[in-house]
């Protein structure tokens, strides 16, 4: 169960780096990828944030997180810039793909195509 506060800093960390992602961003993964964060998950000491990562327009998804892996440094120094007046200690993160919106896509597709099925017969 997540506490009030941290639940107040993952919404300060998911605000935040996403503003650090369109600065950042092209640089780190190309112009083609467009990465969004869906959720932020923070450790009750507040020593890790989970960092979890939707990504479209580009079909290795993994290869774009492996990269963001890559500079993770240069990523968690631009979040720590935006928040270290709002938080005592910057967390460590790591990152996560979130796939479910894939998911949801490919199930409504799999609906869709029951659906013709059912009225061709």
């Amino acid at each position: 169960m997540e506490t009030k506060r941290q639940k107040q800093v993952a919404e300060l960390i998911k605000r935040n780096f996403g503003m650090v992602l369109q600065q950042e961003g092209a640089y780190i993964y190309g112009t083609e990828a467009f990465v969004t964060t869906t959720s932020v998950k923070v450790s009750p000491d507040f020593g890790i944030a989970r960092i979890y990562l939707s990504v479209y327009n580009i079909e290795d998804k993994h290869n774009v997180i492996l990269s963001m892996e890559a500079e993770k440094n240069v990523l968690k120094n631009a979040l720590a810039q935006r928040i270290r007046k709002h938080v005592r200690k910057i967390p460590e993160v790591n990152f996560y793909l979130d796939d479910t919106l894939d998911e949801m896509y490919k199930l409504n597709q799999l609906f869709d195509k029951i659906n013709k099925e059912e009225e061709e017969n």
